[in-house]
């Protein structure tokens, strides 16, 4: 899996993760899309829309298209979010140089 791009779905990445032995499904938390329970993240992606104070955690496949978000007010609380997801995750986030 290739780094993150710059933006997905729209949105500039601030920081990033690939999904790895690294880290450990938690399973505190179930995306569901369109129905369909979904498998764990090929990688994370935390986002901010330009214009917005907000943060999305996106959950992305294995070319860093999201499949799966969720909304944070600070940039704290998505990788709150991420931990409480996936264990491991505090100490892999990268950002692009």
């Amino acid at each position: 899996m290739e780094s993150a791009p710059r933006q997905i779905g729209g949105a500039k990445v601030i920081c990033f993760t690939r999904i790895d032995n690294r880290h450990r499904p938690t399973g505190n938390c179930m995306q569901i899309v369109a129905g369909v329970l979904q498998e764990p993240a090929d990688g994370l992606a935390i986002c901010q829309y330009e214009g917005e104070e907000a943060y999305y955690l996106f959950g992305c496949d294995a070319q860093w298209n999201s499949v799966t978000d969720t909304w944070h007010q600070t940039l704290e609380e998505a990788k709150a979010q991420a931990e409480f997801e996936y264990t491991g995750v505090s100490g892999t986030w990268q950002e692009h140089e």
